[in-house]
C-alpha cells in the first residue's frame, strides 16, 4: 500500500480523506497548509500528494513548484473548488496527474489515486530497467551539499544550458554529467563522453571533430567525430582543464556557431549538441596563468555544479558504505558482509583523498580479504586509513 500525504486547511476534508484511505489500507499523513506540507514530505518518503490548492501561507501551486525543484518525486493530484478549475488545469501542466472537485466523489477519488499510483510504478520500474541497462547508478547521500548538487541538477538538466562540474578527483563529476543527460529532453539520444586529459594533444581535434580521408599521414578513411556523434544529444568533455589551447580555440567556435568542420575538410556541418564538462582545477587559475580561454570559460559555465569532497560530506559515509557493501557482496556472490561499529567510526574519521572513488575500492577489498563481521582490526591490519585519520 502507499504512503499518502493529504494538503488542506479543511480539518474536516482532512478527516474524511484520511478515514477512507486508511481503510483502503493505505498509509495516510496530512498537513493543514503548504508549509507544513513540504515540511512533511522533506522528511518522508511519500508515494502521492492530495493536495487543496487555495491555501494559507502555501497555496497547492506554490508547493507543486518547490516540491519539482527539490527533487520529491511523489505524485500530485490536486483537490479544487469550483472555481479554481483553471488553476487545477495549470497545475497538470507542471506535472500533476490530476485534478479533483470539492466536494471529493469517493468513485472517482480512489479510481485516480488506483491510476496514479500505477503509472508512477511503471515509471519507477522503467527507470530502474533503464538505468540497469545504461549502468547509471544513483546519486547516494542525504547531507545537504549532496541534495544541494541532486536539486541543481533536477532544475537545470531539462534546459539547454551548459553545465560546468567542479571536483576533486573521485568525487562522482562523471555521475552527475550523465544525471544531467538523463533527466533531460535529450535523454533518447547518445551521451558521448570525452577524457580531455588521455587524448594526446595531436589528436584531440580529429577526435572530436573527425577528420576527412587523407587529412594526415595516418588518416586513411574518413572519421566522424564526437560532436557529430553526439548530434541532438549530450557531448560531456571530462577534464576540459587539460585541453590544448589550440582545441580550445576550436572548441570556442563550434559553440559560437553550432558548426564543426572536419580536420582536413572545408564543409562546414551543422551541430545540435548540448555540452557539459568537467574538470578538478580551478579555471579562473588556470585563466591567469595562461592556460584556459577565458571567453570559452564564459561558454562553458552558464550553470556551475559543485560536487563536494567526502570529508565534506561526512554524514553520508555510512549511507555510502552500506551502498557498496550491498553491492560489492552481490557482485561477488557473497552472503551480504557486517561492519562492526568500530569499523564505522574508523571509516569516518578518514580524510578519503581519493574520495568516493576510494571508499568503494576499500570497501570492495575488504569484502574480499575479510571474514563475515569486518572490525576496525581488519582494516588497520588490510588498508592504509590509519596514516591520514582527521586530527
Amino acid at each position: 500500500m502507499a504512503h499518502i500525504l493529504i494538503v488542506d486547511d479543511e480539518k474536516s476534508i482532512r478527516d474524511t480523506l484520511i478515514e477512507i484511505l486508511e481503510f483502503e489500507g493505505h498509509w495516510v499523513g496530512q498537513a493543514g497548509d503548504g508549509e507544513a506540507g513540504l515540511s512533511y514530505l522533506k522528511k518522508h518518503q511519500v508515494d502521492l500528494v492530495l493536495c487543496d490548492i487555495k491555501m494559507p501561507k502555501m497555496d497547492g501551486i506554490q508547493l507543486l513548484d518547490l516540491a519539482n525543484s527539490e527533487g520529491i518525486a511523489a505524485v500530485f493530484i490536486m483537490i479544487t473548488a469550483q472555481g479554481t478549475i483553471e488553476t487545477a488545469v495549470e497545475a497538470t501542466k507542471k506535472g500533476a496527474f490530476d485534478f479533483i472537485e470539492k466536494p471529493p466523489d469517493l468513485n472517482r477519488l480512489l479510481l485516480t489515486i488506483k491510476n496514479a499510483l500505477e503509472k508512477e510504478h511503471l515509471i519507477k520500474k522503467a527507470k530502474i530497467l533503464k538505468n540497469k541497462i545504461s549502468g547509471i547508478i544513483d546519486i547516494i547521500g542525504d547531507s545537504k551539499q549532496i541534495k544541494r548538487v541532486k536539486s541543481v541538477i533536477q532544475k537545470v538538466a531539462p534546459t539547454q544550458a551548459r553545465v560546468l562540474i567542479t571536483g576533486e578527483n573521485g568525487t562522482g563529476k562523471e555521475l552527475v554529467a550523465k544525471w544531467l543527460h538523463e533527466k533531460s529532453y535529450r535523454s533518447n539520444k547518445h551521451l558521448i563522453e570525452v577524457n580531455c586529459a588521455a587524448i594526446p594533444s595531436e589528436l584531440i581535434e580529429s577526435e572530436l571533430f573527425g577528420h576527412e580521408k587523407g587529412a594526415f599521414t595516418s588518416a586513411n578513411k574518413q572519421r566522424i567525430g564526437k560532436f557529430e556523434q553526439a548530434h541532438k544529444g549530450t557531448l560531456f568533455l571530462d577534464e576540459i582543464g587539460d585541453m590544448s589551447l589550440a582545441a580550445q580555440a576550436k572548441v570556442l567556435r563550434a559553440l559560437q556557431e553550432d558548426r564543426i568542420t572536419r580536420v582536413g575538410g572545408e564543409k562546414s556541418i551543422k551541430v545540435d549538441v548540448r555540452v557539459v564538462a568537467a574538470t578538478n582545477k580551478n579555471l579562473k587559475y588556470e585563466i591567469i596563468n595562461g592556460n584556459f580561454r577565458e571567453d570559452l570559460y564564459h561558454r562553458i559555465s552558464v550553470i556551475l555544479i559543485e560536487v563536494p569532497s567526502l570529508r565534506d560530506r561526512s554524514q553520508d559515509i555510512f549511507t555510502l558504505t552500506d551502498y557498496f557493501l550491498k553491492e560489492v557482496c552481490s557482485a561477488y556472490g557473497v552472503p551480504l558482509k557486517v561492519i562492526k561499529p568500530d569499523a564505522r567510526e574508523l571509516l569516518s574519521q578518514y580524510m578519503w583523498p581519493g574520495n568516493i572513488r576510494e571508499l568503494r575500492n576499500v570497501i570492495e577489498r575488504l569484502v574480499i580479504l575479510c571474514e563475515n563481521e569486518i572490525s576496525a582490526k581488519d582494516i588497520n591490519f588490510h588498508t592504509n586509513l590509519k596514516k591520514l585519520i582527521k586530527p
